[in-house]
């Protein structure tokens, strides 16, 4: 019992392993802070990446005959394969998915069809009092987005939107509650250049049912 007290009072002022016990303590807020911080920076970059691709495609696809390094039966197809090739140098095993409207101003992007007459001026399209309509896509009907599928043509303007799901580049999702794949959507509108005579969308008038 004698030997055992001094000993006591020895292991109580031995401060030898202090520096594990705190170690343990901020290992895991560190490789958090890391991880994070590699995982925001990548996210940083692919978004940059990808939106200069946009950007770039969607310059060359606004001339009357564009030339891809890309393939494609389509230029909306070259378009996206270029994208895709420029973006998967970056984001490795990422789902892209573009899509390409055209509208007649910028001001459309987004708007449904101008309503030309409001006959009882409630600022809405209706067909059963005879409204008219700017029939911006020419398809006969009125539609709540103006845009029409494709490039377009001459002086139309081009919107585009870029969906991208990848993989993190390091397993955040293992250490807090974080989705395994970043999603992230990035747009670019661009104006045809004048190659061509811009049509002028016919007005189109509903008829009224009495």
């Amino acid at each position: 019992m004698r030997r055992l007290v001094p000993f006591l009072a020895r292991l109580r002022r031995d401060e030898g392993g202090a520096t594990v016990v705190e170690f343990a303590l901020v290992a895991l807020p560190m490789i958090l802070l890391l991880v994070g911080g590699l995982d925001l920076g990548y996210q940083s970059y692919a978004r940059s990446v990808m939106q200069g691709a946009l950007n770039d495609a969607a310059r060359k696809a606004s001339v009357q005959n564009p030339e891809f390094d890309s393939e494609g039966d389509t230029i909306e197809e070259q378009v996206e394969n270029e994208i895709r090739d420029l973006v998967g140098t970056v984001a490795l095993d990422a789902e892209i998915k573009v899509t390409q409207k055209s509208f007649f101003e910028f001001s459309d992007i987004g708007n449904p069809e101008k309503l030309m007459t409001d006959v009882n001026r409630n600022g809405q399209f209706d067909e059963e009092d005879g409204d008219c309509w700017e029939d911006a896509n020419d398809n006969g009907e009125y539609d709540t987005d103006a845009g029409t599928e494709g490039r377009g043509g001459s002086n139309d303007v081009v919107f585009y939107s870029a969906e991208i799901a990848m993989p993190r580049l390091l397993p955040l999702d293992s250490l807090i509650d974080v989705p395994s794949t970043i999603e992230m959507t990035l747009e670019s509108a661009v104006r045809n250049q004048p190659y061509g005579n811009q049509p002028t969308p016919p007005v189109i008038c509903a008829v009224p049912t009495t």
